[in-house]
């Protein structure tokens, strides 16, 4: 059972090629980049656990991120292999929040990260002050358990 703000054995693993267009003019990745290898992680995580953003959609919300921390250790460069390992940390409030760590092909941390996202309801625009019914769900099919 995963109690509240704790890791949990729900991670995922994928694997990314630094492209060209992701390099500055030193040669290594510029900053922004690593939001969007989180975003590869959140949808690698979503495919493997059916929490995407198309089955979040289906619900009736989309999940805003509202916070993201980032915390670079070692650079990347053009062709560098990176993993990037996503887990979701539960909680009873009514969002998502996933931590991240990159790794390079040495299995050195890159960067470390999490990010934090909200429930806004579709129809209403208005954010979920309370856990979807789908989220419940969605936790209980994989004994997520709020202490």
């Amino acid at each position: 059972m995963a109690t509240e703000g704790t890791e949990n054995s729900m991670k995922t693993a994928c694997e990314i090629r630094v492209r060209f267009n992701e390099v500055d003019s030193l040669g290594i990745v510029w900053h922004g980049h690593y939001l969007k290898y989180f975003e590869d992680g959140r949808e690698a995580f979503g495919r493997q656990f059916g929490l995407s953003y198309l089955d979040v959609k289906q619900q009736g919300y989309s999940i805003p991120i509202v916070k993201s921390s980032l915390e670079h250790k070692l650079p990347l460069k053009y062709g560098d292999l990176l993993t990037v390992e996503t887990s979701f940390k539960n909680t009873r409030a009514s969002k998502l929040v996933f931590s991240y760590r990159l790794l390079n092909a040495q299995g050195q941390e890159v960067c470390v990260g999490e990010t934090t996202q909200v429930f806004i309801d579709l129809a209403s625009h208005q954010m979920a002050l309370s856990p979807p019914k789908f989220l419940e769900d969605w936790k209980q099919q994989y004994g997520i358990l709020n202490a």
